[in-house]
């Protein structure tokens, strides 16, 4: 009888990889996939560390577990990902009926882990640094999967250490893969029948920098926007600092990449910038997005937003507040700073308090949240062309897509348009997706 695993998964896309790779070495031993952790053998937590509320989660998620292994103490239980990578050794003393640890770089080592768990019941920990050509090697080979859209990832890693960001301490440094790979990934997924593509990386934009023996980021972007059979192109995320006037001018001259860029600014405040160490200041930021929207007009921007920098001052907040009203995001993801061990903005002076940064994420918010209406509500009584994913969880006859901004409409059809791109007259705009109707031929 084959055993069954529950799996978890936490955070950034490039989790989402790495939880299918996950799934595919399970699938290998003999295990298949269930929806709930009351059915399974093994239950396991792809975890993100990347802010303090999503740390506390995963500890949250543990809990729950811990009646079910009560009841049945065969139950395996592990966690993986960042959260495992930060606290190692730590979240075996801190759960006593955690069974397994294996961090960012050792995945390939889960079979190992697991076996040492089921056969001698071992507790295991695993979360060492490989070096770049051992974590070259491990690059996954993607499993065939019925989907439309999938992710490829070409780098891990970061080197920026942004004096906030916990990523460069869990990831480790910066390695690119080969195009040549990349783009076999791609055409391989292309041959199953996927339509876009969403190229990830830490920072997809200093893809390749150190390396000039192969292709630049914005020449890759080339050697896949030509392949055959695939309709559509994204990336992320992007670092400002490293978005060249050759990435820029992708969005005018490749026609499949998608007319939306996710271009975290984090802060419009100089001082604060140069206090997180982003290598940019506002004006080179708005350069930049000036240039886009110049090569691109009808290109739209989201982005990432900390609001109570240890330090920032009411001067601070205003300036990120004008950069918002100028730039106008179509939508924003907006945080309240949290300190992560490790990291140099976790040593600084701190003198807000907490009700002070709740005010000012709370006007923030109110601010974009309008600005978001006002874009998307452009979209109304437009017709978009829209690439058809699956059917709608709404269900009667619905199915659903995204236009090239990446917004979501839901609209009567038939299951035959999945992964066609069609005509589609936008009815309905509500906060987080569109409605609309297949629009007539002409």
């Amino acid at each position: 009888m084959k055993k069954a695993f529950y799996l978890e998964t936490f955070g950034c896309q490039m989790n989402v990889v790495d939880s299918e790779q996950i799934a595919a070495l399970l699938t290998g031993l003999g295990y298949h996939q269930v929806g709930s952790a009351e059915n399974a053998d093994l239950v396991l937590l792809n975890t993100c560390s990347v802010r303090d509320k999503a740390e506390r989660k995963v500890y949250g998620h543990l809990g729950r577990f811990k009646p079910i292994k009560d009841k049945r103490p065969d139950l395996i239980i592990g966690v993986g990902g960042c959260v495992a990578q930060q606290e190692g050794e730590k979240m075996l003393e801190k759960v006593s009926y955690l069974d397994l640890v294996f961090g960012t770089h050792n995945i390939h080592r889960l079979p190992e882990l697991l076996q040492e768990v089921e056969q001698n019941r071992q507790r295991g920990c695993e979360t060492t640094f490989h070096d770049r050509d051992t974590r070259l090697n491990l690059f996954p080979e993607r499993t065939v999967q019925e989907s439309v859209t999938r992710f490829v990832t070409v780098m891990q890693g970061c080197d920026n250490f942004c004096s906030y960001c916990i990523v460069p301490h869990v990831r480790g440094r910066e390695i690119s893969r080969s195009s040549s790979d990349i783009v076999a990934e791609v055409k391989s997924l292309v041959a199953q029948g996927v339509r876009e593509v969403t190229l990830l990386g830490q920072n997809v934009n200093s893809y390749n920098l150190k390396n000039d023996e192969d292709v630049s980021f914005p020449q890759l972007l080339e050697l896949i926007n030509g392949i055959d059979g695939l309709q559509r192109l994204r990336f992320a995320t992007s670092h400002p600092k490293d978005l060249t006037a050759e990435l820029i001018n992708c969005f005018g001259s490749l026609d499949k990449l998608c007319k939306h860029i996710h271009l975290p600014f984090q802060s419009g405040s100089d001082r604060i910038l140069k206090l997180m160490n982003r290598g940019y200041t506002a004006a080179d930021y708005l350069d930049k997005v000036a240039r886009l929207k110049l090569v691109c007009p009808e290109i739209r921007l989201t982005t990432d937003i900390i609001v109570g920098f240890p330090g920032e001052t009411e001067t601070d907040f205003q300036a990120t507040l004008d950069l918002v009203e100028q730039v106008r995001y179509a939508d924003a993801f907006t945080f309240l700073y949290s300190p992560r061990i490790e990291t140099a903005a976790a040593k600084m002076a701190d003198d807000q308090s907490a009700l002070q940064k709740q005010q000012r994420f709370d006007r923030l918010l109110d601010l974009q949240q309008q600005i978001s209406a006002e874009i998307w509500e452009t979209d109304s009584d437009q017709v978009l062309p829209v690439l058809v994913e699956g059917e709608s969880r709404q269900g009667e006859g619905q199915v659903f897509g995204r236009t090239t901004w990446n917004r979501i409409v839901n609209f009567q059809g038939s299951t035959d348009l999945i992964g066609k791109t069609v005509a589609v007259k936008i009815t309905k705009v509500f906060r987080n997706s569109h409605v609309g109707e297949l629009a007539e031929a002409e």
